[in-house]
């Protein structure tokens, strides 16, 4: 079932096109990615389905609601974390719960949540001495407080340490699987592949590609990257001659051996015939954000 409709969605701010023509659905029960580097109209599209923003042209359905007309009903079943918000440094954990659910009318369980997202002992500290992590997992509390059918979450993890995201991913999925649509909106490529059943590539306000990072990953050219140091000279012909292989070049004193099938097998094969050991190996195959690079000709920038 479809839960967000968004067709030809256009918005303009005074001499710049913020959002050119962006379409998709989202099913319910999903995590929706819209991926693109900032600039490239993600924050726009999804306050246009939040009904923040009055959209120029298209259409956009919610639940069956128009975001603008429907806007007091959907409040209550669409929960938001919006990508700056900020709560007052004095302001307790429990006290902003408290806050937020009194604006609906069937709020969640709020102890529960609090426990649920890893504040159960933080539940007294005020919000300026939460950590950048701790103050991720309370906006995900907040975008959760009203029970909502759909959570949007956007750059959720912009400006936290490795392990931090990595905590938040887990919270994300732990959303979707207590039964909330989730819509993320991201420019970390890394995260949509983990995250995302399906995602849509925004550059310059437009969709550029629809589908799941696995299949988007998929219509690549489907070469594998091999990086080794050899730890004895290596005369690159030997790796040349191999069918498995497309290139080799160097990056100083380092091997990088393009091909495909069953790369690794044959070049750590002709490695041991001549006695040359492979140091540092790492085999390197697409990800996302390779996708990402051959759809719209540019990495997308991240912090």
């Amino acid at each position: 079932m479809q839960v967000i409709e968004v067709d030809n969605l256009r918005k303009q701010y005074r001499d710049h096109v913020a959002v050119q023509d962006i379409s998709f659905t989202v099913e319910r029960g999903e995590i929706f990615g819209i991926v693109g580097p900032n600039g490239a109209g993600k924050t726009t599209t999804v306050e246009c389905v939040e009904g923040l923003r009055t959209p120029d042209g298209g259409s956009i359905k919610v639940l069956g609601l128009d975001p603008r007309r429907d806007g007091a009903e959907l409040r209550n079943r669409v929960g938001a974390q919006l990508q700056e918000s900020a709560l007052p440094d004095r302001m307790k954990v429990w006290e902003a719960l408290d806050l937020y659910a009194s604006f609906y009318p069937r709020p969640a369980d709020q102890r529960r949540l609090i426990d649920d997202l890893g504040l159960g002992d933080k539940r007294e500290t005020t919000f300026g001495k939460l950590s950048g992590g701790q103050k991720q997992r309370l906006s995900i509390a907040l975008a959760l407080v009203g029970d909502p059918e759909i959570a949007v979450l956007d750059e959720l993890t912009s400006g936290l340490d490795p392990n931090a995201r990595r905590d938040t991913w887990d919270l994300i999925e732990q959303v979707r699987d207590g039964g909330v649509t989730v819509l993320l909106v991201t420019h970390f490529m890394d995260e949509a592949e983990r995250l995302c059943d399906r995602v849509a590539v925004v550059d310059a306000g437009r969709v550029v590609a629809l589908d799941s990072p696995s299949s988007l990953i998929a219509r690549m050219d489907t070469a594998q990257r091999i990086r080794f140091r050899p730890a004895s000279p290596l005369d690159d012909g030997l790796l040349i001659a191999l069918p498995e292989v497309r290139s080799v070049r160097r990056n100083g004193v380092q091997v990088v051996v393009t091909g495909t099938g069953n790369l690794l097998q044959a070049v750590t094969s002709v490695l041991a015939r001549n006695q040359i050991v492979a140091a540092d190996l790492r085999l390197e195959q697409a990800s996302l954000d390779d996708a990402y690079v051959a759809l719209t000709g540019h990495a997308a920038v991240s912090d």
